[in-house]
């Protein structure tokens, strides 16, 4: 070795040992909360701002539209009138860390630059929308407006995170792991913040049958989980129990709130404890999403409501506060405002879209802002249990009429006549404008106030199920009718309950030029009468239903003896097709 060998070789000792002692001193400094990096077996960990552990954390979209057409969000200019409205009511109630979705200049640029030109105290994770199939190259683009947008606000952006939901093996919007690693790596390389991408609990403990997330779980800082607990109880009823039907009723709320905080925080310390197995104990772990409804939109009866959505805020606010050492370091309330176009993924919002604050959050708001309605704990909801009648034995089972029939049964409760939906896509209402020959003085008027797919109008029975199974053979579903409503309809009933997962449509399309049954759209009152087993081989698992042994035909247990639709994919209409005309029923019942 000569001397240049020598000297070559001392200065790489000295690299060396250089690179070993900074390595040294930053799990030194992190290990006393002073920021830096932290080794993992991926990347060099990128230290989230403390920030995160201090603010309350919310998810914000600042679109307005009330219309449940998609199309309408899409099109809807988002002023920075608006968007500093809404900034300084989170700002006025302390949700100071938001998360955004996208880096769009007509969305994310605009909120940033509110909060610059404002000097708002209001700090962001930015987010980066991945597409699936990349049509057009859309993603490049959208990560270059994230990367300026980060690089131009560095004081506001705190981290990034690339795609939401993407990999999940139920996502709508499918990015493959390989894909996103790539995604996430040509952000990291251009930005200084703490990078990671924001996908749902199973994913990232690869629990369910969900895809491998090694590869992921080394490209980020830190991981964002989406944990749903009300979901859940409708898309996979056993996995915690939210009926809680071992308690008294008076008991069953507080049971089933404590229940979901458990479920949330047995879904975090899943994702801990596969990164802690993989060697990942310094990664941190955030909820990117998480949040209770205060509307059922989804199918989530006995469940969602104001009061149950802050008692649900509450454990979610004291796990946060907590000194438990298996928590995550923030927690992103899904969401700040509602959104109506997002349909029956609606109505999460501590806001509705009119910007008032629901009963969650008035506490941190005069009531002049104050969403209408007054609560008590009283008013949560929980599991009823529905009760069967028995055996419907009667040849006449009547659900609407002024007149009194000898020998008829009527069901035990009040019909409850509600549109699908919410908002409610058809409404009705008594009406004395006309009615059936010797069915006076009432008939039912129904408006539909369709959305894009259709409306539909039920006769439903709230807490209980009637035993209609002597009538599947011989039986009729009968009914007056007076309408001038175009096209063809659809008539029938529902068996089941979604709360069970056990709702079945059985729906009939009726072409009114062309049918036995005396349906007729001329104006005129009809007298209709359709064989129950001309309905029932038309039957098919209800909306949101997805265990065929559960959601299936069952006569013993109908809970809308009638139901009037129009679902446009089922009765070759357009889809907007937007018919309002009011159709009139009277004198309703089941015959054998």
């Amino acid at each position: 070795m000569n001397n240049f060998e020598k000297l070559n070789m001392k200065n790489l000792i000295k690299s060396y040992l250089s690179l070993l002692m900074a390595a040294s001193m930053a799990l030194v400094l992190i290990g006393c909360g002073g920021g830096g990096v932290v080794p993992s077996n991926g990347v060099q960990v990128r230290a989230l701002s403390a920030d995160f552990g201090t603010r309350k954390a919310v998810s914000y979209s600042p679109y307005r539209s009330t219309s449940t057409d998609g199309n309408n969000f899409q099109n809807e200019v988002v002023t920075t009138a608006n968007v500093l409205q809404d900034l300084r009511l989170l700002q006025d109630g302390g949700f100071t860390l938001i998360r955004l979705f996208n880096s769009s200049d007509a969305m994310a640029k605009v909120i940033l630059e509110t909060i610059k030109n404002n000097n708002l105290d209001i700090k962001v994770m930015l987010g980066v929308w991945i597409q699936s199939g990349n049509p057009g190259g859309i993603n490049e683009a959208e990560i270059a407006r994230a990367v300026s947008l980060a690089n131009n606000y560095k004081s506001i952006v705190l981290a990034l995170s690339v795609g939401n939901e993407t990999m999940v093996n139920w996502s709508f919007n499918p990015v493959s792991v390989a894909d996103m690693v790539k995604y996430i790596n040509a952000v990291r390389s251009q930005v200084t913040q703490p990078v990671t991408t924001d996908d749902n609990w199973a994913f990232f403990a690869k629990a369910n049958n969900n895809q491998e997330p090694k590869a992921i779980l080394n490209a980020v800082d830190f991981v964002a989980m989406h944990t749903y607990p009300l979901a859940d109880s409708v898309h996979d009823a056993n996995k915690w129990n939210w009926q809680q039907t071992d308690k008294a009723a008076n008991l069953r709320a507080e049971a089933m709130m404590d229940a979901a905080i458990a479920a949330a925080k047995s879904d975090f310390n899943a994702v801990r404890s596969y990164m802690d197995n993989l060697g990942l104990t310094n990664t941190p772990i955030v909820i990117g999403e998480t949040g209770w409804k205060a509307v059922a939109s989804g199918g989530e009866n006995y469940r969602a409501h104001p009061v149950n959505q802050k008692m649900y805020f509450e454990r979610l606010t004291a796990w946060s506060n907590s000194s438990a050492a298996a928590k995550p370091k923030s927690i992103f309330y899904f969401e700040a405002f509602d959104e109506p176009w997002k349909k029956a993924d609606d109505k999460w919002g501590l806001f509705n879209v009119e910007r008032k604050a629901r009963y969650v959050v008035q506490s941190l708001y005069p009531n002049s802002i104050w969403e209408s309605g007054a609560y008590t704990s009283a008013d949560a909801l929980y599991f009823i249990p529905t009760q069967s009648n028995g055996t419907i034995t009667a040849n006449r089972y009547t659900i609407f009429s002024d007149m009194n029939t000898a020998g008829e049964v009527r069901p035990s409760e009040s019909i409850l006549w509600v549109g699908w939906d919410n908002p409610a896509t058809a409404y009705a209402g008594s009406s004395s404008i006309s009615f059936a020959t010797g069915d006076g003085p009432n008939s039912l008027e129904i408006t539909p106030a369709p959305t894009s797919w259709g409306w539909g109008m039920i006769a439903a029975l709230q807490t209980s199920a009637d035993d209609l199974s002597q009538f599947a053979t011989t039986g009729k579903l009968n009914f007056s009718i007076k309408t001038t409503y175009p096209g063809k309809i659809e008539f029938g009933f529902l068996t089941g309950t979604t709360t069970a997962g056990s709702a079945y449509d059985v729906y009939l399309t009726v072409d009114p030029a062309n049918n036995p049954y005396g349906y007729v759209n001329d104006g005129t009152w009809r007298n209709v009468s359709i064989p129950v087993s001309a309905i029932t081989p038309r039957g098919a698992m209800a909306y949101g239903m997805t265990d065929a042994s559960k959601s299936k035909l069952d006569l013993s247990k109908v809970t809308n003896p009638l139901v009037i639709a129009d679902r446009y994919e089922k009765t070759g209409k357009s889809n907007n097709s937007n018919d309002r005309t009011k159709i009139y029923i009277d004198n309703v019942y089941w015959s054998k």
